[in-house]
């Protein structure tokens, strides 16, 4: 990997944990976005699994004091049974196939985000909270994106923005520690993504801390916005690559 590659993988990386410090998810859609131009699905998901313990354990220790935890225990055991799953599909996966799949979860995300229908659910009960957590910790298991199914069910449910992310951060905490472990069962840690996840060690804590600091300070909705349009035009021309 030459060094321009390498900064471009970083400054992504940079990026997408300010977001994640300052809004409490997206760093993986931030980084797979850019990632995947250069490398492959089987490389990108454990790394950026990896980072989500960085950025989502970072968030969860300075927000500790919030946190109910009653919510979070229903998202528990689906996590624990979707992301062995999610992971055991990536191993068998097309990489081409996989690489059109993120770039439409992506482009659907961004969709959504900037639409904001106003679709609500206010009775799911615990059955469907642990369906919820299957869901997120399959997609994290498979593309490496520990947050999209989570915040998404968050917002259904239509719970206020300091809720929605003391229930989304600790689950995709959890979820990261599983997959990570699962990632590496079935071989998608090597020598190759250590090295580079060392390399994004402090880029990855810079950007979380930088984006804690901006967290409260800022317009976030706008803030927001533009960096949904920035990730739709990158899963656009994921599909058109």
């Amino acid at each position: 990997m030459d060094s321009t590659t390498l900064a471009i993988l970083l400054a992504a990386l940079f990026l997408g944990s300010i977001v994640s410090g300052l809004a409490g998810f997206a760093m993986g859609i931030i980084v797979m976005s850019v990632w995947l131009h250069f490398l492959p699905p089987l490389v990108c998901a454990p790394i950026v699994v990896a980072f989500g313990l960085i950025t989502q354990g970072y968030g969860v220790w300075k927000l500790r004091h919030a946190f109910e935890w009653r919510r979070v225990a229903p998202f528990v055991p689906g996590t624990l049974a979707g992301v062995p799953l999610g992971a055991w599909l990536l191993a068998r996966s097309n990489p081409a196939h996989l690489r059109i799949g993120i770039a439409s979860l992506v482009i659907a995300w961004c969709l959504w985000s900037l639409a904001r229908p106003a679709v609500k659910i206010a009775r799911g009960g615990k059955p469907a909270d642990i369906a919820a957590g299957a869901a997120n910790g399959m997609a994290a298991g498979l593309t490496g994106l520990i947050g999209i199914a989570i915040t998404l069910w968050c917002q259904l449910r239509g719970w206020p923005k300091d809720v929605q992310r003391t229930v989304a951060q600790p689950v995709m905490l959890l979820t990261s520690v599983v997959s990570t472990v699962a990632l590496g069962a079935v071989g998608a840690v090597n020598a190759d993504t250590v090295k580079l996840f060392l390399y994004g060690v402090p880029f990855a804590f810079a950007g979380t801390w930088l984006g804690l600091r901006l967290y409260g300070r800022v317009d976030e909705a706008g803030f927001r916005r533009i960096v949904l349009v920035m990730l739709l035009a990158s899963g656009v021309s994921l599909i058109a690559r």
